[in-house]
């Protein structure tokens, strides 16, 4: 069994967003592998330790170190792959997809495809249903287990964890599967697997490898950035003789705020 696991390297939750000339700024803050990512290693890694197979990460974009694909092989995956583009087409999720799915074809073999639920920058949530759409394969999204799976009848049941219960689906093999928090604990990596990882030498994939000759522009701009104007807030003590005044001044002011 083949699983492709796709991860992504975003800034430290803990960083502080700041503007400075109308761009992003985050300091001096470490870049980290998407939190929700980790979820999705974990499965990937706990299915072929049961069922044999191995585990390849995909990461697109991201610096030259890739720290999400150094932590994935750190956690245990086999093989990391980065696929680069140039960095004014890599802020769309369609575009994204359309690399993942044309890189998953270039494995070969594929049987699953694993991803954390959102990403702790975009929180879109959507890559994962857009790479099963170009792939033409079953998307199950919100996996809080997996229940069952069958390499041989190529079958995978799952439960989808939703506000109100679950939900107990059975699709076919290959499919592409984002997992929520819920489905596991993810490993530490041992001190062997980072000093593996960080003498890896991980490949890198552009679109004419991934045979993109063409990226289409994207639908969606940024047109610009701005902090949000700031509140001003006032406090104002209702005093009165007795409480039957006090109620009554009250509800004029609240009136006059148009609160009522």
């Amino acid at each position: 069994m083949k699983i492709v696991v796709c991860v992504k390297e975003t800034i430290d939750t803990a960083a502080t967003l700041s503007l400075q000339a109308g761009d992003v700024f985050w300091g001096d803050a470490s870049l980290i592998i998407n939190p929700w990512d980790e979820f999705a290693v974990e499965t990937a890694l706990q299915l072929t330790e049961e069922f044999g197979g191995d585990v390849v990460a995909l990461s697109v974009g991201g610096s030259e170190k890739n720290e999400a694909l150094k932590h994935a092989l750190a956690m245990g995956c086999k093989e990391a792959v980065q696929l680069s583009a140039p960095e004014n087409i890599l802020k769309t999720t369609s575009i994204t997809a359309s690399m993942l799915a044309e890189a998953v074809q270039k494995v070969g073999e594929v049987d699953l495809v694993f991803f954390g639920r959102q990403s702790t920058d975009e929180e879109t949530g959507l890559t994962a249903s857009q790479t099963a759409r170009l792939l033409n394969w079953p998307a199950l999204t919100q996996t809080a287990k997996v229940t069952s799976l069958d390499i041989q009848g190529q079958t995978i049941e799952v439960e989808r964890l939703f506000e109100d219960g679950r939900q107990h689906v059975k699709a076919a093999l290959p499919a592409v599967v984002s997992v929520v928090k819920e489905i596991c604990e993810p490993r530490y990596p041992s001190f062997m697997g980072i000093r593996k990882a960080a003498r890896a030498v991980i490949p890198c994939w552009d679109l004419s490898d991934l045979g993109l000759s063409g990226i289409p522009e994207a639908a969606c701009h940024s047109l610009g950035l701005a902090e949000p104007a700031g509140r001003t807030e006032a406090v104002e003590m209702i005093t009165g003789d007795n409480a039957a005044k006090i109620a009554a001044t009250l509800v004029k002011r609240l009136t006059e705020e148009k609160v009522l």
